[in-house]
């Protein structure tokens, strides 16, 4: 399989014809769709209310998802730090799915033109099916969700990726998603706002702003593009860095370390976390104050708690009211990387976060938000950041903001990027860093609550620039 991948995604065909093509299907459906995004305050939310005796922010159906709090403990002694919060809960797995299927011998990914609240663009690119199980119960009482028994019913020899994965982790309290990818190969009917799309378009449109959402990228992340003798599919002469790139999927290539001990990595790190949360009630958590129309953190940082009232042309229900969260500033997601004996590592960071189920998973070399760190002494602030935020541009092999999921989070976004470190620079490397091939880091992504979201967001950028001529 990984070599069909590979082959529809480096494959020759007129890329500036198909992406024509897709700008005009797409920028002709999101100019008819006609929703409607409005912030309101709390006390206009249908449907929602305040618990009179947790503060907690709940449906009333009970379904769907609530806001709560959490309060976190890490470290110990004079290291010990503690801090409060909300954090959405929502106990439910939902479904993430692409259905692909080959056209004349080249893979094509079935995906959704889908307005989600959140967007700051209104339109987005999505999986085939994105839907919670609220959704596919039919708790919101709208229409069923198109193509969802492709994924829920297919046979085992057509199922490429089927994997349960976490979502951000500050801000989701151990939400799990199904992320699956089905091939077919009989007719399917194509629905309004749905089209076919190349694998290797698909990955060519993460170069564009706020275009492909987080749920296609994640789902995107777990095709098995990695395996023994894909460096020699595709030799990509006179293009040292695209040929590196490509020698990292390929199985133990030039590795630094083997899979046993990036396991042992990973689990030493869950055993020594000291990482502590509770949920809380809402109205129980400390440094937050919630006014008519937010819950906000007393320095003005992180993020808010607020509310939208939505009327939508394209989705299942055509109106509601729901809470979101806002980040209040842009945030960094980054991917150091450098080349070793011929082969492109990534350095990844082994990172708690309160909302994961097992505590800690593989994040990106970077992964904050700059402006909560403006006047933190230089010790408190993120290794790795000012590397990557001041790197010479002719290092920096991919810089796009791309948004974070739409359906929880309002204009939400973040810069992801991929910087090359200088090859004669000394890098020291604190023990929760690791040097990953591309092709471990792939490994990695096919078991469950391993890689976050970032990361695997990283990842599928990491292949989109295998599209690329870098020029060294």
């Amino acid at each position: 399989m990984s070599q069909r991948i590979a082959r529809s995604l480096w494959g020759a065909g007129d890329a500036a014809q198909g992406l024509q093509d897709f700008h005009s299907w797409f920028t002709g459906y999101r100019d008819r769709d006609a929703s409607q995004i409005r912030r309101i305050d709390f006390d206009a939310l249908t449907g929602w209310r305040f618990e009179d005796t947790t503060g907690d922010l709940v449906h009333d159906s009970g379904g769907f998802f609530s806001v709560k709090g959490l309060n976190v403990r890490t470290g110990q002694g004079v290291s010990q730090r503690r801090w409060s919060q909300p954090i959405i809960s929502q106990p439910e797995i939902g479904v993430l799915g692409i259905l692909v299927k080959e056209f004349d011998g080249v893979l094509h990914c079935l995906m959704q033109a889908k307005m989600e609240p959140g967007n700051c663009n209104g339109v987005q690119l999505s999986p085939t099916v994105q839907a919670t199980k609220s959704n596919y119960t039919g708790v919101h009482g709208g229409k069923a969700v198109p193509y969802l028994d492709y994924f829920r019913n297919a046979p085992s020899r057509r199922v490429i990726t089927d994997v349960l994965q976490s979502e951000q982790g500050s801000w989701f309290y151990r939400k799990r998603n199904r992320n699956i990818i089905v091939e077919v190969s009989e007719h399917v009917d194509v629905r309004e706002g749905f089209h076919w799309l190349p694998v290797g378009l698909l990955h060519e449109l993460l170069f564009t702003d706020d275009l492909v959402n987080m749920d296609a990228r994640t789902v995107l992340s777990c095709l098995p593009l990695s395996g023994t003798g894909l460096s020699t599919a595709h030799p990509f002469e006179g293009d040292a860095f695209r040929s590196a790139l490509v020698a990292s999927l390929s199985a133990d290539e030039g590795a630094l370390r083997t899979s046993r001990q990036i396991q042992h990595w990973i689990s030493d790190a869950r055993v020594r976390s000291e990482m502590d949360t509770t949920p809380v009630g809402l109205g129980e958590i400390e440094g937050w104050s919630r006014s008519a129309d937010r819950i906000s953190h007393g320095t003005g940082l992180y993020f808010d708690v607020m509310a939208v009232d939505v009327r939508a042309g394209s989705r299942e229900v055509r109106s509601w009211t729901q809470p979101m969260i806002e980040a209040r500033n842009l945030g960094v997601a980054a991917f150091l990387v450098r080349r070793i004996e011929g082969v492109v590592h990534v350095l990844a960071n082994i990172k708690a976060e309160p909302g994961f189920l097992d505590q800690v998973e593989v994040a990106p070399t970077v992964q904050c938000t700059p402006e909560d760190y403006r006047r933190a002494p230089a010790e408190d602030r993120p290794p790795f950041l000012d590397e990557v935020l001041q790197a010479p541009r002719d290092s920096v092999r991919f810089d796009t903001v791309l948004s974070e999921e739409g359906g929880r989070f309002f204009h939400t976004r973040n810069r992801y990027l991929i910087v090359e470190a200088e090859p004669d620079r000394a890098i020291s490397v604190p023990d929760d860093f690791c040097w990953l091939t591309l092709h471990q880091l792939a490994g990695l992504i096919q078991h469950s609550h391993s890689v976050n979201i970032q990361a695997r967001s990283l990842t599928a950028c990491l292949h989109s620039l295998t599209l690329r001529p870098t020029g060294n």
